[in-house]
């Protein structure tokens, strides 16, 4: 049989494991020097090859409330489907597939998992399903996930897909900073989100795995709109420069409070909460500038919050901080939030403040088990404890240790 006749499987009904790598292998070559607005119509193309029909893809939107689909020829002229109660925001929250029996074959919702950042959904149908079906197309939509995050460099394709709503100028930064809102590894996972999605100006985070220790760090810059936007810029290509540096936390905190005082005069300032995690061992330390103490969580309780030693704001030319610390136990959760999170007047004038956010942690982390769907789910809940009121940016970063080791590099069948 020739590349051509492979290409187009002219062997009806073969789903072997050498057709499945045929398969892969004529997308994955193809992809290289592919337009990114063609990636989900040469998805389209190589499952209708597979036998499969009515392919969607579908991407979350900034909001993390809905999966808004991609269009082109041979895709399905698909509606936005809830992330909350649909098969497609199933598969998206649980990152695993979704099977839906209907009238004419089974509908598959399979997520898209970059790494193990949930970027969407790729859904089809087949007229019948196997375990080989099940296996090949995992790792199709592994490959299809990918192509989109590699694309998205090049175009604005996939952002405007995932728009329902105008961006403001400051939010496009903040988004153009913020690393994978998901990392997940055996020993560790880490979720981010904020808010307001559309328009959040001074506040972001950032992580970074580097060996046996997780580097992350939540701040909030002074003000609003562009210029906390352009604070917020500065302060975090500070962090990632010190910390590539591999200074400590001491030295991270030195060196971004240097930036910002240097670029911004002695009247503005970012608050700052800089943390280490040993992944090996659950050791803790972290340093605080100015920022609201990060909280423990345990059993999908709050049994603390992570105090200690404090310093002034960055830009304020604090003294060189303490370096706090705490011994995490396997299943702990440490949540960091911005102060718009606790300092929103709901409506009657009232702040929404930290024992409400405790009893609103309680009653979710009882309800939810992965940090990505929890801290959505956090996000959402607390913003109706509020009223709807987002005045001020209110982001949230969870960071779950789990212990152990890494396991086996690889994983076979």
């Amino acid at each position: 049989m020739n590349e051509q006749q492979c290409r187009c499987g002219e062997i009806p009904g073969d789903r072997s494991e050498g057709f499945g790598e045929r398969l892969l292998g004529v997308l994955l070559d193809r992809a290289h020097e592919m337009p990114p607005h063609l990636v989900a119509t040469a998805v389209a193309e190589e499952i209708a090859r597979y036998g499969g029909r009515e392919v969607s893809v579908l991407l979350q939107d900034y909001e993390q409330l809905m999966l808004m689909p991609l269009s082109g020829a041979g895709l399905l002229a698909e509606v936005p489907q809830p992330i909350d109660g649909s098969p497609a925001g199933t598969a998206f929250l649980e990152a695993r597939t979704v099977e839906v029996a209907q009238a004419a074959g089974t509908r598959m919702f399979l997520p898209l998992l970059d790494g193990s950042d949930q970027v969407g959904v790729m859904a089809l149908t087949l007229d019948a399903v196997t375990d080989d079906d099940r296996r090949l197309l995992r790792r199709l939509a592994g490959l299809v996930a990918d192509m989109v995050v590699t694309k998205d460099s090049y175009t604005d394709v996939f952002a405007l897909a995932r728009r329902r709503a105008p961006m403001s100028v400051a939010a496009e930064i903040q988004w153009s900073l913020l690393p994978p809102l998901r990392m997940s590894v055996p020993q560790v996972e880490i979720a981010g989100i904020l808010e307001p999605a559309y328009d959040v100006a001074g506040d972001s985070f950032d992580y970074a795995l580097n060996g046996d220790i997780l580097h992350f760090a939540m701040i909030d810059a002074m003000g609003h709109g562009l210029s906390a936007a352009v604070m917020a810029t500065a302060a975090i290509g500070g962090y990632r420069h010190s910390r590539r540096g591999d200074v400590g936390l001491s030295g991270i905190y030195a060196y971004m409070d240097e930036i910002i005082a240097a670029q911004f005069g002695p009247e503005q300032f970012v608050t700052a909460q800089m943390m280490q995690l040993d992944i090996r061992t659950g050791y803790l330390q972290w340093v605080n500038a100015g920022h609201p103490w990060p909280l423990l969580i345990r059993g999908h309780e709050v049994i603390a919050e992570l105090g200690g030693s404090t310093t002034l704001p960055v830009g304020f030319g604090g003294q060189e901080p303490l370096i706090s610390e705490q011994q995490l136990l396997p299943g702990d959760r440490v949540l960091c939030f911005t102060d718009g999170l606790v300092e929103e007047h709901v409506r009657g004038g009232e702040e929404f403040g930290m024992p409400q956010l405790i009893d609103v942690i309680s009653d979710v982390g009882r309800r939810r088990a992965g940090t990505r769907a929890t801290v959505r789910d956090l996000s959402q809940a607390l913003m109706r404890a509020r009223g709807g009121i987002t005045s001020d940016d209110a982001t949230m970063l969870l960071v779950e240790w789990r212990g152990g080791s890494a396991g086996p590099l690889v994983e076979i069948g």
